[in-house]
């Protein structure tokens, strides 16, 4: 069997099955080589979660001064900062949610850094930014439910880490 490629050129089919295969070898390999990595320092970890953090709070379209100030006491007190740094991290998250494509850049930096427990307080976290305005919105529920899935964190914990925070703030 032979492929067409151009008129009057032909090739055989196993040559172009090789090259695919080739191909796929090396996009695998690059994959893996990403993968093994070193692994994210305390800076980009920060930015990360609070990247996560900042999108979980403007998924909705909004974002509310009470919200913003709830992102900055959630990033001041994970992250022992004072005003100024928490500003700056603000933007840099911001800026890192406006520019991404996904939120697996984000995700696969903390899912390969990060304990599953401090994996389940980025998930606290965005609970705690969701009830901020006390409302939950479709979107932002959903958002929670896709980096969950990303770091790792069991549908379980996820709900009993939203009834916990739910929870607290009715009180």
């Amino acid at each position: 069997m032979c492929l067409n490629l151009l008129p009057g050129d032909t090739v055989p089919a196993e040559l172009h099955i090789q090259a695919v295969f080739e191909s796929l070898r090396r996009l695998l390999s690059e994959a893996a080589r990403r993968q093994t990595a070193l692994p994210a320092n305390e800076e980009e970890l920060r930015l990360a979660s609070a990247a996560l953090l900042f999108h979980v709070i403007a998924v909705d379209g909004i974002v509310t001064e009470d919200e913003r100030g709830a992102l900055q006491a959630v990033l001041e007190e994970r992250f022992g900062l004072d005003d100024d740094a928490a500003d700056e991290l603000m933007s840099a998250a911001e800026d890192a949610d406006d520019n991404a494509v996904d939120l697996y850049s984000f995700t696969h930096v903390l899912k390969a850094a990060l304990e599953p427990q401090d994996r389940e307080r980025i998930i606290e976290m965005m609970w705690k930014l969701v009830y901020a305005d006390g409302a939950v919105h479709e979107f932002e529920d959903n958002a929670v439910w896709r980096v969950a899935e990303l770091l790792g964190v069991s549908a379980e914990d996820r709900i009993r880490l939203k009834q916990t925070v739910r929870d607290h703030a009715r009180n």
